[in-house]
């Protein structure tokens, strides 16, 4: 990793990460710009050094043994609310980043890691720190009795606007009536009213979306957000001059007033990058690549297995041929055997390089491209990648193509992806042995080819069958999967226009269908 930019001033970094390399690495670029760094390899460990040692900014694995990163985070939240703390996350685990955002931690940053990312999560740190120290300031000085009356409340608002002002989080104050009196610059970003716009025309009640206000004054009232009068983590939505309704993660406190209620002091942190977080777990292009890293995974052992049998006859006839020319020179008798050795071996290296050549296209990562496919070479090449691990498993392959099928046009890896996930999925079904149909055909209605994989298992629990399309949805064992196999399944064929399906066989078993239309008139399948 670059080195980072120098710290501003003395800062105290706490490195939580069950990884002994990515500690040191971390360590060493950390220190090199200028920080205090401690390090624990696990949440337990993390959480004694950050009583003893203090820091400011918590980084923190997600994934750990013992105690995880966002136990860790609740735990640091609830003893020591002021360190701000970053999670580092896996693309997989971008629902945990979601949830550790909604803990009020700082940022979060994703490995592998990048300088700029890293750089950028510990500024906003920096600057969350700062700010908190400053808010918290601010307040203290409020509840101490500097909000007698709302013309204090604005005078010292003026007073300590600069630090307001720098908070990240939208930071609004309004006296006993409701009316808005402190209005920060990250809340006129977030809105679109300017402080004048605000302060003395507008009540907290009308920037909140309809029917929220109520829940907001439900919630502050109640012990379960943080006591009564108190409110921490409250998720909730404004409502921004154009009419957008802004999601908001709120805290709130009643300002304490001698015989009455006193004025509220509110902080609300955006999330409209957090939803966008949440769409971004559904990112077809990395899940598609995660997707197909672990189908090859699932492949390699297999198709170790199937290239050793004709390199294992390769060095046998090629062994047999070497003895027969040291006995001297080759009689007329041997040519022809020699001509028949040297065509098995010329067979079984043409099969050894389809079989290789097939592992490579499918691994490799290329944008996709749309192409006239011929269905016959495409599942010819599945059967081949997927034909000794049916095998291994005692299942029967039953390959049946019809004649003078039409072209389809699509992405040859991305199909040969679904294909090769359904595959896996009906192996998994059969774990003691089957059969496995797989078939291609023209759909009645003819506008359409379908690919159907065939099964002789258990079958798909009726209750199941609505939701197993849908993102780590799985039914499989831990360790078996994390459910993604279908869902890209699903994403590839709505790009390709066309549709999956799935049904229980009658009997036993389950039948998946892909749907795939047909490529436009005037084009004929490539040669094979």
């Amino acid at each position: 990793m670059p080195s980072l930019p120098p710290a501003p001033m003395d800062w105290r970094v706490l490195l939580v990460d069950d990884e002994e390399g990515i500690r040191k690495v971390m360590r060493i670029t950390l220190e090199d710009a200028g920080y205090q760094v401690e390090t624990a390899a696990d949440g337990a460990g993390g959480l004694s050094r950050c009583e003893s040692f203090a820091p400011q900014i918590l980084i923190t694995d997600i994934r750990m043994p013992v105690m995880d990163g966002l136990e860790l985070l609740a735990a640091v939240k609830q003893r020591q609310p002021e360190i701000e703390v970053i999670v580092m996350t896996a693309f997989g685990e971008m629902d945990l980043a979601i949830r550790a955002l909604q803990l009020d931690a700082s940022d979060f940053i994703t490995k592998p890691l990048h300088d700029e990312a890293f750089f950028l999560a510990l500024q906003r740190a920096r600057d969350r720190f700062r700010a908190r120290q400053q808010v918290q300031d601010y307040t203290t000085l409020l509840e101490a009795g500097w909000a007698r009356t709302a013309r204090e409340l604005i005078d010292t608002f003026a007073f300590q606007r600069n630090l307001i002002d720098g908070s990240l989080d939208g930071i609004l104050g309004c006296d006993r009536d409701d009316a808005v009196v402190i209005f920060n610059r990250s809340l006129e970003r977030m809105l679109g009213y300017t402080r004048a716009q605000a302060v003395g025309q507008m009540t907290l009640a009308g920037l909140f979306h309809p029917g929220e206000d109520a829940r907001f004054r439900r919630a502050l009232a109640a012990e379960k957000w943080g006591g009564r009068g108190r409110l921490a983590l409250f998720e909730t939505a404004l409502m921004a001059k154009d009419g957008q309704s802004i999601p908001v993660q709120a805290s709130a406190a009643i300002l304490p007033q001698p015989g009455a209620m006193g004025g509220l002091v509110c902080f609300f942190r955006d999330l409209r990058e957090v939803r966008r977080l949440e769409q971004e777990v559904a990112d077809q292009a990395r899940i598609l690549h995660q997707d197909k890293m672990m189908s090859l995974g699932r492949l390699a052992a297999s198709v170790v297995h199937e290239i050793n049998n004709p390199l294992a006859g390769i060095l046998n006839y090629t062994r047999l041929m070497l003895r027969i020319l040291k006995r001297g020179p080759l009689e007329a008798t041997r040519q022809a055997d020699f001509s028949r050795y040297l065509a098995l071996v010329e067979s079984e290296t043409d099969r050894c390089a389809r079989i290789v050549a097939s592992l490579l296209a499918f691994s490799r990562k290329s944008p996709p491209a749309m192409t006239e496919l011929a269905l016959h070479d495409l599942l010819n090449r599945c059967a081949l990648m997927s034909r000794h691990k049916l095998e291994l498993q005692k299942i029967q392959l039953e390959l049946v193509i019809a004649d003078a099928l039409p072209p389809v046009r699509g992405d040859a890896n991305q199909l040969q992806q679904c294909i090769i996930n359904l595959i896996f999925n009906a192996i998994d079904a059969m774990p003691e042995g089957g059969s496995l149909r797989l078939e291609a055909d023209r759909s009645p209605c003819g506008r359409e080819v379908t690919i159907t994989v065939t099964d002789t298992g258990a079958g798909i629990p009726t209750a199941d069958l609505p939701h197993i399309f849908e993102p780590f949805f799985t039914t499989k064992a831990e360790g078996y999967g994390v459910g993604l196999g279908l869902s890209t399944v699903f994403g590839i064929m709505q790009r390709h226009g066309g549709t999956v399906t799935a049904e229980n066989v009658a009997g036993n078993g389950a039948a998946f269908t892909l749907h795939l239309p047909l490529a436009p008139a005037g084009t004929s399948p490539p040669e094979r």
